[in-house]
């Protein structure tokens, strides 16, 4: 009899639940529907030919693919070397990111020191500060220290606003991992360095991959700083840079700038498959 009402009370709360979920459901499809509809675009139109992307009746699919803008990409003069500069740039972001914020993160968290609580303050201080206001004054330093035209002056910039959010996010993740383990790895003989680098960092090291994936989407995605730092020098320029070569004073080559994006976007595309799931759990563990 006892089983029997525990069975319709459960089904009675299955029922009021249901619709909800259902609805939550259904926002969360509309939600990602309304995200992936612009990237879908952006690949329909880099296989549509010339004529289709260009008519006044734009169709949400295609009957004639074609790699004809792919062609003018890659057939694009420096192309390659372009690439090799963004992946070079956001490269040297995402190492010298998570070393650096490790490192702080750590030293925030674990040591009592003289203004530490003022120096978190500063992080997110620096992270309230719109790019675009902060674009000429890091030109003048940049010319100052004789950054201008090299990829530095894209590297450095980059690695000062990434850090801010590393430290701030990594330093949680420190927090997180008890003291006790470290005074355990002293008992048998662990040096800090040892502890540092053999037990804390595999710990945090979910929350390094989603620092770094952060510091690579916004190094690899720049416009600002390689349009402002790089000026007669091309051969030092970046991919986004490679997309001004299809806008045209006559007419734009919405074909190759569809088809470049979407070059654009495929590492990121694939550095999110390879670290998905250490980047869940940084972020859960981050929020946690």
């Amino acid at each position: 009899m006892r089983a029997g009402r525990r069975t319709g009370a459960w089904a009675g709360v299955l029922r009021i639940r249901r619709p909800g979920r259902l609805a939550a459901e259904a926002g969360a499809l509309l939600v990602a529907v309304v995200v992936a509809f612009p990237l879908y675009w952006m690949v329909l139109s880099a296989f549509k030919p010339a004529g289709e992307v260009q008519s006044a009746h734009p169709r949400p699919w295609t009957l004639s693919p074609s790699l004809d803008s792919f062609r003018r990409v890659f057939t694009q003069e420096d192309f390659g070397r372009y690439f090799l500069n963004s992946l070079l740039v956001a490269g040297s972001v995402v190492v010298l990111s998570a070393l650096i914020a490790f490192l702080a993160a750590t030293a925030v968290a674990r040591f009592r020191f003289r203004f530490r609580t003022t120096l978190l303050i500063m992080f997110l201080v620096a992270q309230m500060v719109p790019v675009e206001a902060l674009t000429i004054p890091l030109f003048f330093l940049m010319r100052d220290l004789g950054q201008l035209n090299t990829l530095g002056s894209l590297i450095l910039p980059h690695l000062a606003f990434s850090l801010p959010f590393a430290i701030w996010m990594l330093r949680g993740f420190v927090k997180g991992v008890p003291v006790a383990l470290e005074e355990a790895a002293a008992l048998d003989g662990a040096s800090r360095t040892r502890f540092l680098w053999q037990i804390l960092f595999p710990l945090v090291f979910p929350g390094l991959v989603a620092t770094s994936v952060f510091s690579f989407i916004s190094a690899w995605n720049d416009f600002l700083f390689a349009k402002s730092f790089i000026i007669s020098d091309t051969s030092q320029s970046t991919l986004p840079m490679a997309l001004l070569v299809f806008f045209k004073p006559d007419e734009n080559d919405w074909g190759g700038i569809m088809a470049g994006s979407t070059v654009m976007t495929l590492p990121v595309l694939v550095l999110f498959v390879l670290v998905q799931r250490r980047l869940v759990l940084g972020v859960g563990g981050a929020v946690k």
